[in-house]
């Protein structure tokens, strides 16, 4: 095992115009695995209820998705239900959260999965992810962390105590200016690494995402598609494709980590092409070889010579 995940599993209800899902797969934990799952061996910890189908643990062990640590308790599966405004798929409504069994949720890790040299805290209670991060048999080569605005609202304090502690921060443009304080996003960058993390990533939806490391940035775009149909994942898809990277090569130079940033956001375009993992469980490694070669003719262009300048009037 490489790659550890610490997370939400869920059951996703999803209205977007006149099309819907009702009790699809879904949950931080289960998009990040499955995206991961293309590039690295990845073990998962979460928590299910009774109702949870085997046909959804089937799928991910379909993937090589190691779910010895999906506990299932007593009682019903988290649930989410959400309706997307199709004119502005960034303007979401969360219309019922029912926590069920993980609102007791308290991960349990095994020798196993204590010895993992790459571990990702989804977004979960902070107090929690720090308490992972604690149960650890030593620190892992990386740790890398996911949070939200809830988080940032109500446990700033024990959000900021884990921040500390972890080397890469996923987070949107508007949790990364609430979390700084800063309206700035390269004040707010600034601020967030002056933290601990050495390396963010700050998601901006349809704008791509920047990835700040060492004083350098790396601004990949997002991928031209010409239907959205469902956004929900594609955050802990992009992680994902990031982590999953970072697990198979070991590379965190520069160049590594801008070649992960790009798989990151090439998994969050596939997420986002169908409702819950009906994309994403269904790719093929030529598809996604082919799509991170386009993303990097996205930007390629011939860049000016030593001794050559601008043309001027």
């Amino acid at each position: 095992m490489s790659l550890l995940v610490v997370g939400s599993v869920a059951y996703d209800s999803v209205k977007i115009g006149a099309e819907s899902r009702t009790d699809a797969l879904g949950g931080s934990a289960t998009y990040f695995s499955v995206a991961a799952s293309y590039f690295s061996d990845v073990s998962l910890i979460a928590v299910v209820g009774e109702d949870f189908r085997e046909s959804d643990v089937a799928l991910m062990q379909g993937h090589n998705v190691d779910t010895a640590g999906l506990e299932r308790a007593s009682g019903s599966t988290f649930r989410w239900a959400g309706e997307y405004d199709p004119d502005d798929l960034n303007s979401r409504e969360t219309l019922d959260t029912q926590l069920n069994v993980f609102a007791d949720f308290s991960p349990k890790l095994s020798d196993d999965h204590r010895g993992a040299p790459y571990l990702f805290l989804a977004n979960i209670d902070p107090a929690l992810q720090l308490d992972v991060l604690n149960q650890m048999e030593e620190r892992p080569k990386l740790v890398a962390l996911d949070t939200m605005n809830f988080w940032i609202e109500g446990k700033k304090d024990e959000l900021q105590k884990v921040v500390e502690a972890v080397d890469v921060l996923f987070i949107d443009e508007t949790e990364a200016r609430m979390f700084s304080g800063k309206s700035n996003l390269l004040h707010a960058a600034s601020a967030i690494t002056d933290m601990g993390p050495h390396t963010l990533l700050i998601k901006r939806g349809e704008h791509g995402v920047l990835l700040f490391h060492d004083g350098s940035i790396f601004v990949a775009p997002a991928f031209p598609l010409e239907t959205v149909v469902d956004p929900t994942g594609a955050g802990d898809s992009f992680a994902g494709g990031f982590m999953g990277y970072m697990a198979a090569t070991g590379d965190i130079s520069s160049r590594g980590l801008r070649r992960a940033t790009v798989l990151g956001s090439v998994m969050g375009s596939f997420c986002v092409e169908a409702f819950s993992l009906e994309r994403t469980s269904a790719l093929s490694k030529e598809e996604i070889e082919n799509r991170f070669r386009a993303f990097g003719g996205l930007t390629d262009f011939e860049h000016l010579a030593e001794d050559e300048s601008l043309p001027r009037p």
